[in-house]
């Protein structure tokens, strides 16, 4: 058990953790979620102290010029989007043809016996030492595709 004042130690950095999961460069989509939602990437506290040239542009801007190009970077966002869903359109390409490399086709007949496998969430699971096949089945027809 967890004496009450190390818990809140234990417990203070999950701010840090939700703010770096929004800093992460997703391979979906290629883009970070903070980038996503608000048009601009993160600003880092490291970056206000030491100034990037980033930070040093956006100071020497009046107000109204700093304005006009956050609206901008706002309007920008919906192809940064567009860019992410193309990404993870790309993304999920890539996984099927790599998973479908080793999927193995199997053709059947008819009259053919065949076994069923009882994945583990099945009910007819039973334990460690039943069977992992049901049958056999007779094929009566075959399907295209």
């Amino acid at each position: 058990m967890v004496p009450p004042n190390e818990l809140n130690a234990i417990s203070a950095p999950w701010h840090f953790v939700a703010w770096g999961m929004d800093i992460i460069v997703c391979i979906s989509t290629g883009a970070t979620p903070y980038l996503l939602v608000y048009g601009t990437e993160v600003v880092i506290l490291a970056e206000v102290e030491i100034p990037s040239l980033r930070i040093i542009q956006e100071a020497e801007l009046s107000d109204a010029e700093w304005i006009r190009s956050r609206y901008k970077q706002l309007d920008l966002i919906a192809g940064k989007r567009m860019n992410a869903v193309c990404h993870g359109q790309l993304y999920q390409n890539r996984i099927s043809r790599a998973f479908n490399k080793r999927v193995k086709p199997r053709q059947f007949a008819p009259r053919q016996l065949v076994l069923k496998k009882i994945f583990q969430y099945q009910d007819e699971a039973k334990g460690k030492f039943s069977p992992n096949w049901q049958g056999p089945y007779m094929v009566h027809s075959v399907l295209t595709g």
